[in-house]
């Protein structure tokens, strides 16, 4: 990429001074422990926000819990249990968000070789608008998980209406958290929700995830891929990376790359939003 002059410079002063300089300092603790959470968003991340910032807004300890997932917690308890709270008041892009997920679905259900229709799981589901709008019309039975009960309810008890007798199980979980059951699922559906996590936790969910998918069986990642570089969003939490380095992400967790895409339709306003399709 254009700015990778750049950044093996970056990376070559970083490994001078860690060998050097500070070796048994805080700062080569700080830089050692964000390198291992974001091991492929850590240099982009360091050209934006000063390590001392950085480590406290990721790494540091709040009650127990990662500042990181802290902060996106408290954020989404302010976010209204709707299809507006979902798509951040651009609900108006919401079908094109809808038929480009269908139609990329498509693709890799049904069929031989392909995966089955038998269950699928809603990953960061929030009221269900992906699980109604793409997923229960396929599949047969879904799963779905949120870390926001108020979410959850709302969907079980209104969102989904008839649909709701067909969720096998809620889980009020946090994805880096969860341990799906082995060979349980045909699509493992994520959207908007890869962003909420550290490049560690990404990598170590997807490698859980991939041992979860029955035969020919496929994960899904929907979520805004930054312009270059990546960007971290200190209010909720959220890590915008470009799609080569979620790609890396994913090699590194030892799935296949499918197939990727870009949905189209979305105003130039918004980041652009990437499907990648992997077994």
């Amino acid at each position: 990429m254009e700015f990778s002059g750049t950044h093996q410079a970056f990376r070559d002063r970083w490994a001078k001074t860690d060998g050097d300089m500070c070796r048994h300092s805080m700062s080569f603790h700080l830089h050692n422990t964000l390198r291992q959470e974001f091991f492929a968003s850590y240099l982009y991340l360091l050209e934006q926000i000063p390590l001392v910032k950085l480590y406290a807004v990721t790494c540091e300890y709040i009650k127990g819990e990662k500042q990181f997932y802290y902060r996106a917690q408290n954020f989404y308890k302010d976010v209204p249990a709707s299809e507006e709270g979902m798509m951040g008041d651009f609900v108006e892009v919401s079908n094109v968000d809808l038929e480009g997920s269908r139609q990329f679905l498509k693709k890799f259900v049904g069929g031989p070789g392909k995966a089955g229709t038998k269950r699928a799981l809603d990953c960061g589901c929030g009221i269900g608008r992906v699980s109604k709008g793409v997923l229960f019309p396929v599949f047969e039975t879904m799963e779905m998980l949120d870390m926001m009960e108020e979410f959850i309810l709302h969907a079980h008890e209104c969102y989904l209406g008839d649909d709701a007798d067909r969720v096998e199980s809620y889980y009020l979980y946090n994805l880096q958290d969860f341990i799906p059951a082995v060979k349980r699922y045909d699509v493992i559906w994520m959207q908007w929700i890869a962003c909420h996590l550290t490049d560690k936790d990404l990598m170590e969910f997807l490698i859980r995830a991939k041992a979860s998918l029955r035969p020919n069986g496929v994960i899904i990642i929907k979520d805004n891929m930054a312009r270059q570089g990546c960007k971290l969003d200190p209010i909720d939490s959220s890590i915008i990376r470009h799609l080569d380095i979620m790609k890396s992400i994913i090699l590194k967790a030892g799935l296949t790359i499918l197939d990727v895409q870009k949905q189209e339709g979305l105003p130039e306003i918004i980041v652009p939003v990437w499907m990648i399709a992997m077994q």
